[in-house]
């Protein structure tokens, strides 16, 4: 099966979550919220290693785009712009 996680909580939200026990399968809920929350930490964290990454790279010198777009242009890879010839 699995382990056994237990909370508490307060009398009053125990007492909504008894009022709502048929119309919600609280064991379900919070199941689903805690994989999301996962999912989310697991994002969240991989963004930040690759935004880290990033900044560790080093910087390309002034007017590599500018001239890799050029060269792209020139293959037909890139569409050319009206009025930029």
């Amino acid at each position: 099966m699995g382990n056994i996680i237990s909370f508490r909580v307060s009398p009053e939200m125990k007492h909504e979550m008894d009022k709502l026990k048929g119309e919600i399968n609280w064991n379900d809920e919070i199941r689903e919220f805690i994989k999301k929350r996962i999912k989310e930490y697991k994002k969240r964290k991989a963004l930040q290693e690759v935004i880290t990454y990033i900044q560790a790279l080093p910087e390309a010198p002034k007017g590599t785009a500018q001239k890799l777009v050029r060269e792209d242009r020139g293959t037909g890879l890139l569409p050319t712009l009206k009025g930029e010839d």
